[in-house]
């Protein structure tokens, strides 16, 4: 079975065959920098980074656009409300959301587009919709421009909508509006706004609506029509909607699939400024290991409502960590050791992960099945290292490394800086086998008080030690 994903248009899974084969194309609603970032916008960039991952892993090049809003009302109302520069503000809370992507593994996207790079762009888009008949623009002073959700009969298509059943956008004051459910394009400058957020166009000075902004840079890096259109299930309506029937009606073809992951839910709540319970995403990651955090917020099917509360990340860290001791034992025999002695990602390829892992991966990314078979796999290689079947356990040991590799959870990667079982864990080697030479010299002359006691100091510090026909070996209790 190739890989399945869920159409948020068509509300089924669908088979996904790439616009152009071998080739991806993906469009994702990255962030309107107007705050610190949250843990949703983490969850949500995590849902696409473990896309981008799954294609390359089955030899598909991804081109991943992800935006940056940096002109929005809310970035210019939280600017003022602060006495602080717009643009200062958007380039300050851009820095923050790449910082906490990269902590947690998220690489970059292929483009990272502004809003404000691409107003020339937005102007055309509206210039066409205003030719076609599908936008107006209000009075003659204003330089306000409107889509026409009424001149064109496919709007709705995206939520199953019918134009009359369809709600109102009410996400800013709008003026001279035809229908309520019509939303801007443009929003001619009004007094107070600083000139800096203010740009020329035929009908008037202003600003891009927040809609058109996505429509103009996806078809300007992906083209008029490509493969993939992702973001969070908040943005399924208005935002979606109306970017598709923009696009449609100017007559680009947009996203073939659109994909929504769920939102973050705390104490049973959605998290939300208005609700008062956000996490921020520095606040997670001063609880645990960014790769614990990863782990975490990837370990809810992408697409399901993600609870986030401490015992849930005591958990995460507790399931990683038995990955983790797993590999670290592995790892002393050499497993994943590249020549520089560190520890090198799984090179496997698709056709060599465990036939229950891909079967996960390629239904609609269930990371959860596919995490319940890393588990599996690392009880069955413990098993085989109590055994003393080194040769099955290693052979567990490089699947396990293979898929958490394919899952940005390889604790070797070179993301997460030293490894779990570096510079900390290589000092704690020295020491141990330090007291391990005492206790076989103590052995050796039947000092059998002084070699318990060295292994009971080893237990008492939660090392546990496994007498194998390879000499000793230590790991971590638990």
């Amino acid at each position: 079975m190739g890989l399945r994903l869920f159409d948020t248009r068509a509300h089924e899974l669908v088979d996904f065959v790439p616009l152009v084969a071998g080739h991806v194309g993906l469009y994702v609603c990255g962030p309107t920098v107007q705050s610190s970032p949250h843990i949703g916008h983490l969850r949500s960039a995590l849902a696409y980074d473990v896309l981008v991952r799954w294609c390359e892993a089955n030899s598909l090049e991804v081109t991943l656009v992800r935006n940056v809003t940096d002109i929005d009302d809310k970035v210019l109302v939280n600017a003022a409300a602060g006495g602080e520069d717009w643009r200062s503000l958007a380039v300050r809370s851009e820095r923050e959301f790449t910082d906490v992507y990269a902590r947690i593994g998220i690489r970059p996207p292929t483009f990272e587009p502004r809003a404000t790079g691409h107003i020339t762009q937005m102007i055309t888009i509206i210039t066409e919709l205003l030719e076609r008949g599908h936008a107006y623009v209000v009075g003659d002073d204003t330089g306000d421009v409107y889509f026409d959700t009424e001149s064109f009969a496919a709007y709705g298509a995206l939520t199953n909508q019918s134009g009359e059943e369809t709600e109102p956008d009410a996400a800013a004051e709008e003026r001279g509006k035809r229908s309520p459910r019509d939303f801007a394009l443009w929003k001619g400058r009004k007094a107070g706004e600083p000139a800096s957020a203010s740009w020329p166009a035929p009908w008037g000075a202003g600003r891009p609506g927040w809609h058109i902004e996505c429509s103009a840079m996806a078809v300007d890096y992906l083209g008029a029509e490509f493969d993939i259109h992702g973001g969070g299930l908040d943005l399924r309506f208005p935002h979606h909607e109306n970017e598709l029937a923009q696009s449609n009606a100017a007559g680009h073809g947009f996203a073939r699939i659109w994909l929504h992951n769920g939102l973050v839910s705390v104490g049973g709540q959605k998290m939300s400024k208005s609700a008062g319970n956000s996490i921020f995403a520095a606040d997670l990651l001063g609880e645990a290991r960014p790769i614990v955090v990863r782990y975490l917020l990837g370990s809810a099917h992408y697409r399901s409502t993600l609870e986030v509360h401490a015992e849930a990340l005591a958990e995460a860290a507790s399931a990683f960590e038995r990955i983790e001791s797993f590999l670290d034992r592995c790892e002393r025999y050499g497993l994943g050791k590249s020549e520089s002695g560190k520890s090198a990602a799984s090179a496997r390829d698709v056709a060599d992960l465990p036939p229950d892992f891909v079967r996960a991966m390629n239904d609609d990314l269930a990371v959860p099945m596919a995490l319940a078979v890393i588990h599996e796999t690392v009880r069955a290689g413990n098993i085989a290292w109590d055994a003393g079947d080194a040769e099955t356990a290693l052979d567990r040991g490089g699947e396990v490394l293979a898929m958490v590799d394919v899952l940005g959870l390889n604790p070797g990667d070179p993301t997460w800086g030293a490894p779990s079982s570096s510079r900390a864990h290589d000092a704690l080697d020295v020491l141990v086998h330090r007291m391990l030479a005492e206790r076989e010299a103590a052995r050796a002359v039947k000092d059998f008080a002084t070699s318990d006691r060295v292994r009971d100091d080893l237990g008492a510090a939660g090392i546990l030690i496994e007498d194998t026909s390879h000499g000793p070996q230590w790991s971590i209790n638990g």
